[in-house]
């Protein structure tokens, strides 16, 4: 595959990720040696995801921390999409710098992360799968730079200068551990839920974990519920204790939205700015990774020669590439039919019962509970848990 040639003007060189839509390489550009990244999908994917994806880049084309797209085109049997190539995402950036940002550098991500998503909802779209995968640091000159990528989950709030309708029973569309309750409750997704998983991500990011991590079910469907409950459990104020108090002001305006409203971003990165200040800090973009050293330039190089397998603890809630559909059972493995796998059988099958009917149980809570959120969200007020 490295040996691959695009439009003449592009060479394939080392695989450096891959995604539910197909993989993506190095490359250059033949002739000046410029590197790139190049995205490969089956031509014959259902969608074709990339050419979505190309489109919305090229709609965007411009922004400040919008990848730039050099080609697309289906060459054999692969759709094709050279773009910039871009540094460590920030979950990979999180990981260098072992799982804690700093307050400075949450901080001067938010700053960036709050414009970009602004940027995105002027142009009518919502991104919809919010989380730090899907942000990646600039090279070079553009290192303190901070790109917003992946626009397959993408889609217009705003049609033909109305806003789209207020819907419900929605599948959930994203990744389970960051999106809003409202995605949970199948409540279809505005500008404010972009914005409510943004802010579990600077959680996340301070904290070094969710609440709502590493929870264990059995079908996807179980652990977005499980999810959903711990969020609904967890009071703001207790989510973001031990931290400045703009992270919850933040989380309780975002939920404050209505369906329809327009977020004030200037207000939310006034929040941050005005404590960056009176911590006394330097907007000097040196973030945590280049205090630790890490050539994020390199990062792609040096994972790379080890050679190793991409690893993530997202298990099924990380749903980027789950669309609409993504709460499908998984089948178990068949056992063996011997006399002592039939009694496991049948010892399970009673647990599997009492499983299923505290499950029940604790689905009805759920939904009143989801019941009382969303009738305060019809009349714009925030949830008090």
């Amino acid at each position: 595959m490295t040996d691959l040639r695009i439009g003449g003007k592009y060479q394939l060189q080392t695989r450096i990720g891959h995604g539910a839509f197909g993989e993506i390489y190095r490359g250059i550009v033949l002739a000046t040696s410029e590197p790139v990244a190049i995205k490969l999908e089956p031509a014959d994917a259902k969608p074709p995801q990339l050419l979505y994806e190309s489109k919305m880049y090229k709609l965007l084309m411009g922004g400040v921390g919008i990848p730039y797209i050099y080609y697309f085109a289906q060459e054999g049997d692969y759709n094709v999409l050279v773009m910039d190539l871009l540094g460590p995402s920030l979950e990979d950036a999180f990981s260098l710098c072992k799982r804690q940002f700093s307050l400075k550098t949450t901080l001067m991500l938010a700053d960036q992360m709050i414009t970009r998503i602004e940027f995105l909802h002027l142009k009518t779209f919502m991104h919809r799968d919010q989380k730090p995968d899907n942000y990646c640091i600039g090279r070079g000159r553009r290192k303190s730079t901070v790109y917003l990528i992946d626009y397959g989950l993408s889609k217009r709030y705003m049609v033909g200068g109305n806003h789209i309708p207020y819907r419900e029973h929605k599948a959930l569309t994203g990744t389970a551990r960051y999106c809003s309750i409202n995605t949970h409750l199948g409540i279809e997704q505005s500008r404010r839920d972009d914005l409510e998983s943004l802010g579990y991500i600077f959680v996340y990011f301070l904290k070094g974990s969710l609440p709502w991590q590493g929870l264990r079910a059995q079908t996807k469907k179980q652990k977005y519920e499980k999810i959903l409950e711990k969020k609904l459990g967890c009071p703001i104020e207790q989510l973001c204790r031990g931290y400045p108090s703009e992270f919850a002001a933040f989380l309780h305006y975002t939920r404050s939205l209505r369906f329809d409203d327009r977020p004030d971003y200037a207000y939310l990165r006034k929040l941050f700015r005005e404590l960056f200040v009176r911590e006394g800090y330097t907007y000097d973009y040196v973030f945590d990774w280049n205090v630790a050293g890490y050539d994020t330039d390199a990062y792609h190089d040096n994972k790379a020669k080890e050679d190793k397998p991409d690893k993530s603890d997202d298990g099924p809630e990380a749903g980027a590439g789950d669309g609409e559909g993504s709460q499908q059972q998984e089948e178990p493995a068949e056992e063996k039919k011997t006399e002592e796998n039939k009694k496991q059988a049948d010892g399970k099958q009673d647990g599997e019962k009492r499983s299923r009917k505290e499950s029940e149980m604790q689905k009805s809570e759920n939904r009143k509970r989801a019941d009382i959120f969303r009738d305060k969200k019809r009349f714009g007020g925030d949830f008090i848990f």
